[in-house]
């Protein structure tokens, strides 16, 4: 069995995972596993328009990497990132010898409404208790409510050979809060691939 040490999926220690968070689907490079290496060194990219949400991600997957790992805005500016070429991204590879890259994308988000029933209580047996309550019976009306599901998307590959090694996609329900958000979905990820005898 081929066997890959890497160091960039440390970012994705197991750890307790909020319910909003769940993996929906997710493909490993078969006969591969992962496991730590001080050798490795991966690079981090968060993928998103918003410089401080790209600095809050990458920091907090860094940090994970117990040293193993950096983050992309200290080396690729902002208004670089969102048109860097395949042949800069590559070029900055080769520059700071890195094994393993790490990236991060928002892939979709979608809106789901949904109804909540409302309840009716009846009360009987005699006109006292209908008279005590001041009616035959009370309810709560119901209610629809809407939930933004945010899809994210985390792909490692490996750099020397160009190779996708794991890809997985989150739904995550109404973040409130983006360090958290991505904590869970480190969570998560990580349970994902030691279910799956991805991650060692």
């Amino acid at each position: 069995m081929k066997k890959l040490i890497l160091s960039a999926m440390v970012a994705l220690i197991l750890a307790s995972c909020s319910p909003s968070t769940s993996i929906v689907k997710s493909w490993s490079e078969p006969n591969t596993t992962v496991s730590n290496d001080s050798s490795h060194k991966t690079l981090v990219v968060a993928m998103v328009k918003d410089e401080a949400a790209r600095r809050v991600i990458e920091d907090n997957l860094v940090k994970r990497l117990k040293g193993h790992g950096v983050a992309s805005y200290t080396i690729i500016a902002p208004e670089v990132l969102g048109k860097a070429s395949e042949e800069y991204l590559t070029q900055k590879l080769k520059e700071g010898n890195y094994t393993n890259v790490l990236m991060m994308r928002l892939a979709d988000i979608e809106k789901e409404t949904s109804y909540v029933q409302g309840s009716t209580t009846a009360y009987y047996g005699g006109y006292g208790r209908y008279y005590g309550y001041g009616a035959g019976m009370y309810s709560s009306p119901g209610y629809y409510t809407t939930d933004k599901n945010y899809f994210i998307e985390t792909t490692l590959y490996s750099v020397n050979p160009d190779k996708l090694l794991w890809t997985g996609t989150t739904k995550t329900v109404n973040p409130s809060n983006v360090d958290k958000t991505v904590n869970d979905i480190a969570a998560v990820v990580a349970d994902k691939m030691m279910k799956d005898g991805f991650l060692k």
